[in-house]
């Protein structure tokens, strides 16, 4: 039964459907206004090539050139996203995951940038290196628009993703689901799951490019298994204290 105050189903899709409409017209002004830094962009993710890229079809260049203004519009879009997020879902939440929602979201904000920083300044400029100079005798390097832009765009948008895992750890410490001394004894396993991971996101096949993501990775998830003991002491603490009073 419906309390006073309650909202009912038919309530909450009306709800999420404003909030759709909304988010979707600030998508469709932040995508207009983007194209027109769009050159300056392109400009910026070529940079690493050195080279103009080729186009083989007919409309492969406009393609390109919609992506990155509507890439461009879902990050700039991206904190007013979060905002009909956290206003459509924190009236279910507990005071308390309210708190933890509040804290998290900045930080992996913060967390995802950094990865983002990581993967252009450091990770792309030695793949690009790397492939572009894959056995010239037998190769010639003419990388097309296609190929290349999504390249550049996912290792940065996936690398920055990778790096909020402290965040998702801690916040699943706090509710309980896992535990510093589980991901402990399971380190062994977690180690070949991040080999296996860069080697999916690294697009070279070379080793030393495969360990410039494995390492932040395996440190990002020893950093976890840090914060996961100090969310599980906090969680033992305060339920002390509830049992107490």
């Amino acid at each position: 039964m419906n309390g006073p105050g309650r909202m009912t189903f038919l309530d909450h899709l009306g709800e999420l459907r404003r909030r759709f409409i909304r988010t979707a017209l600030v998508l469709v002004v932040l995508g207009g206004a983007s194209l027109y830094f769009t050159p300056f962009i392109l400009e910026l993710l070529i940079q690493p090539y050195g080279e103009q890229l080729k186009v083989i079809g007919p409309t492969e260049g406009v393609a390109v050139y919609l992506r990155i203004a509507l890439t461009c519009a879902a990050a700039a879009a991206m904190p007013w996203i979060l905002v009909e997020i956290w206003g459509f879902v924190s009236p279910g939440l507990m005071p308390r995951e309210r708190k933890l929602a509040r804290v998290a979201i900045p930080v992996a904000s913060l967390l995802f940038l950094g990865g983002a920083a990581f993967a252009w300044f450091l990770l792309i400029p030695a793949a690009v290196r790397f492939l572009a100079n894959f056995s010239p005798a037998l190769f010639r390097t003419e990388w097309t628009s296609q190929n290349y832009i999504p390249f550049v765009t996912s290792l940065v948008f996936w690398i920055g993703v990778c790096f909020e895992l402290p965040v998702v750890v801690f916040l699943m410490a706090k509710l309980g689901v896992v535990t510093a001394r589980l991901m402990l004894k399971a380190w062994r396993f977690a180690i070949v799951a991040i080999v296996l991971a860069a080697a999916v996101i690294t697009p070279t096949v070379d080793p030393f490019n495969m360990m410039l993501v494995a390492l932040p990775l395996a440190a990002l998830y020893f950093l976890s298994i840090l914060l996961a003991a100090l969310a599980r002491r906090d969680r033992t603490e305060k339920q002390d204290a509830d049992a107490q009073a």
